[in-house]
């Protein structure tokens, strides 16, 4: 199940231990005007990537911490408009990789955000340091991949929650797997191992425990939950079960990490469903918008050339 994707949309902000609800976590997450946010309203995150905006990175940690909040918020809250709730799962996702990769901030950070919201601030970055640390090479091309609108939210959620009731693999595991193997399914490609589809199968893993079509999101979180569970997922050995997924502690670390975060709250997958493909090159972080297609790769540099605006953060190596 080994898979070429896994470092770029660990994203993962962009890993476990459990974190718990406490009882002033509403206050943070329902202000008077939950509908704003610090960045610009974008559509649906299947439109053109016209329609979002790129978040800039925070230019403090005081800055950090208060735009974080207000992102979490604002993409948990129910009653946030569709475009509203898109730019701030976004939003979250780029100040997570800003904060993973300056850990003099960390201690800062937490100490201003929401006491509730703190656990969860300290999964994400172990989850993007355990992911960032399998990036050994950082390549001066982008990958030959289609970026494609995932299945909408309530659909995935009703995949996982199945996966869950047929197989005993908790649904948080299945989403967490799915984030970061493609983003939920925004990734079409094959990768340099040669798996497939949303939850990157290889074909002789996929011949054994696939049902259906590959390219399915339904049938692939399907054929996941029952590899997971053959492995000991369904008995409760998640740490075995997603080391046979992929063989790497720091991929157990990582997966596990969201899924604690999915755990002590489920409206948390509402931001993590609109994170973008963040693509680490030479360069620094490269966002890869729905409607990205290359059939080979193609140069960093000239990609950015036209679009300057997607270098989220310039490369520290």
């Amino acid at each position: 199940m080994r898979n070429g994707l896994v470092a770029v949309v660990a994203l993962v902000a962009l890993s476990a231990t459990a974190c718990g609800q406490t009882g002033d976590e509403g206050d943070w997450r329902r202000p008077a005007h939950a509908g704003r946010t610090a960045t610009a309203a974008v559509s649906h995150p299947g439109a053109p990537a016209s329609a979002l905006s790129a978040p800039r990175e925070a230019r403090s940690p005081a800055e950090l911490a208060a735009r974080l909040t207000t992102a979490e918020r604002v993409s948990r809250d129910p009653s946030s408009a569709r475009p509203v709730a898109a730019q701030a799962g976004f939003e979250a996702q780029v100040l997570y990789r800003q904060l993973a990769g300056r850990p003099r901030w960390m201690r800062p950070v937490v100490g201003a955000v929401p006491v509730a919201l703190r656990a969860t601030v300290r999964l994400h970055i172990r989850a993007r340091r355990a992911f960032r640390t399998m990036h050994h090479t950082l390549s001066r091309t982008l990958p030959s991949w289609r970026i494609v609108a995932p299945a909408s939210e309530p659909a995935l959620l009703a995949f996982y929650r199945e996966g869950e009731r047929r197989f005993g693999v908790p649904w948080q595991v299945l989403a967490a797997v799915n984030l970061v193997e493609t983003g939920m399914g925004r990734i079409r490609g094959t990768s340099v191992a040669g798996a497939r589809g949303p939850m990157q199968f290889m074909p002789g893993t996929w011949a054994a425990y696939g049902r259906g079509d590959i390219d399915d999101p339904h049938d692939a979180i399907l054929a996941a939950a029952r590899y997971l569970a053959h492995n000991g997922g369904g008995r409760g050995k998640i740490d075995q079960a997603l080391f046979a997924y992929n063989r790497s502690r720091l991929y157990v670390r990582g997966v596990e990490a969201y899924a604690a975060i999915l755990h002590a709250s489920p409206a948390a997958l509402r931001g993590l469903y609109d994170w973008q493909v963040v693509y680490l090159s030479r360069r620094g972080d490269v966002w890869l918008p729905v409607g990205y297609a290359r059939t080979s790769p193609a140069g960093t540099s000239a990609y950015l050339r036209r679009h300057p605006e997607r270098l989220l953060s310039r490369s520290t190596r």
